[in-house]
């Protein structure tokens, strides 16, 4: 199968300022995760130092990640980001898992789960409308279901008419997120600066340190880190898009260190919030069936604070579905360019300019798996809430493959040089930072085998299937991509061969 030619028509237009895409960064990474995960990280850690130095350290992952990744998007400014990094790192089949693994597993799946979580807290808000203050139902299962539906389909439709329409949702979206998460890290000290509130306890920071650190269980330290690999999992969403992205030298690396930045301080600040107010033991006992967002709001307000959080959450995850609805078709578009995926997929539409098929393909399958996972639970099959089912669904697969993306910074200074070649911006720290990143990602990843066998051997059964598939279908040799250095260095994208 030869690659399909693209010609200067066939571009995604650049239509993404620094502000669109630095929005892109915070608004898809801050989504559900802030509000509901502090509940695991309090099930496997019991002291608030070991809680906030497992937050701090997944957002400095985060934030060298993106020291990386910055370079390697200058070097390949093309839509599907790991997809395209894995693929001239490592081969066309590194290419193929990856799009294997994100469209079934992790984009679909991070869809899927932040629309259900968008649906929960619009369902709070019906029952807090109707006076239902008792566990009950407004909605019926199904017709949540439906209301998921519904968002994931509307948002689609919006991206599907324009990147600019769908970039600037994203920058209100974003603003009005970031104003809700600041207003929660501020509340507890204008409680007690201004009121004798007793909700607000410091004391509840304790104990801050374990008594002996030879009796700490680093395997659970491990496993909360995954859960809050989660709340930061979106910081590389920019990379899919860099192909539209404004003087991508310039935008891409302010976009990616402004907006992880901005993220660890908001979360840092956040989580400090929540553990002044909620003990450790609430959020353990209650935050499974609601977001810890929404005791700490209790606590402070009563029951308006379910409303006040419904709507920080529900505009919360709505900013993160819209990004992941708006990046996603990305993928699919660049795979079926190198004919890794049909050639439909690859086609922009004539008015919009956007990726409308993929983008189809992506929310049809994003619907399935909402209404597949809705029938398991509906009949009893699996007991763990969707939210959880969901995000389990994904996180592996991603870690994995998100880590041997990173990884191709050693390709792209081998192919590269510094004494050589000048490049408009290169990874600070290199090879130390890179090092320490992957190796960090990949104790990560020993310590999901340990603490989740069955769900690790199952995606990397997934995996393997993958491979079975590109080996049958596309085991053949192709082309590579044409890199001009003088090209990369102001920010055009590679030439497909002929």
């Amino acid at each position: 199968m030869d690659v399909p030619h693209s010609t200067p028509t066939d571009r995604l237009p650049r239509v993404l300022g620094p502000w669109m895409a630095t929005a892109l960064v915070v608004g898809t990474v801050i989504g559900s995760g802030v509000f509901k995960k502090p509940h695991d990280v309090a099930k496997n850690l019991t002291e608030f130092g070991l809680i906030m130095i497992a937050w701090i350290l997944v957002g400095v992952l985060s934030f060298i990640g993106s020291l990386i990744v910055a370079e390697i998007a200058i070097i390949h400014p093309r839509a599907g980001g790991n997809y395209a990094f894995l693929r001239e790192g490592y081969g066309r089949w590194a290419g193929f898992l990856w799009g294997w693994v994100e469209f079934w597993i992790i984009r679909s799946g991070s869809i899927a789960a932040l629309a259900t979580v968008f649906t929960e807290s619009f369902h709070d808000i019906l029952r807090y409308a109707n006076d239902v203050r008792a566990p009950g139902e407004v909605l019926t299962f199904w017709q949540r279901q439906g209301v998921t539906v519904t968002v994931i389909t509307t948002l689609a439709i919006l991206n599907g008419c324009g990147t600019v329409l769908g970039g600037g949702l994203q920058v209100l979206v974003t603003s009005v997120k970031v104003f809700s998460l600041l207003s929660i890290a501020l509340l507890p000290f204008v409680f007690l600066a201004f009121t004798s509130e007793s909700a607000v306890n410091p004391e509840l920071l304790t104990p801050i340190w374990p008594e002996k650190w030879s009796g700490v269980n680093w395997s659970l330290f491990g496993k909360a880190l995954v859960g809050i690999l989660w709340a930061y999992h979106g910081w590389m969403n920019l990379a899919p898009v860099a192909e539209e992205v404004k003087e991508p030298h310039r935008n891409l690396p302010l976009a990616f260190m402004m907006g992880t930045g901005a993220v660890i301080v908001l979360y840092c600040s956040v989580n400090v919030a929540y553990h002044v107010v909620v003990s450790r033991a609430e959020m353990i006992e209650q935050g499974g069936d609601r977001p810890v967002a929404t005791i700490f709001s209790l606590h402070l307000f009563g029951s308006i604070g379910v409303l006040l959080a419904s709507l920080a959450v529900m505009t919360s995850v709505f900013g993160a579905l819209n990004g992941n609805l708006l990046v996603g078709p990305r993928l699919l578009y660049a795979m079926g360019q190198d004919g890794l995926a049909p050639g439909a997929l690859c086609k922009l539409h004539p008015t919009f300019g956007t990726p409308a098929r993929a983008g189809v393909v992506l929310t049809g399958w994003s619907i399935l798996l909402v209404l597949g996972a809705a029938l398991l639970m509906y009949n009893e099959v699996l007991k763990k809430a969707l939210f959880d089912i969901l995000t389990d669904y994904a996180m592996f697969g991603a870690v994995a493959f998100e880590t041997l993306a990173v990884a191709t910074i050693f390709v792209c200074r081998r192919q590269y040089p510094v004494d050589k070649i000048a490049l408009p911006y290169r990874c600070w720290g290199f090879p130390w930072l890179p090092i320490f990143y992957v190796s960090a990602m990949a104790l990560v990843l020993v310590n999901m085998f340990v603490t989740d066998l069955l769900q690790s051997l199952i995606a990397v059964g997934f995996m393997i299937v993958g491979a079975i598939v590109y080996f049958l279908v596309f085991g053949h040799r192709a082309p590579t991509l044409a890199l001009k250095p003088e090209a990369i260095a102001k920010g055009e994208p590679p030439i497909q061969p002929r």
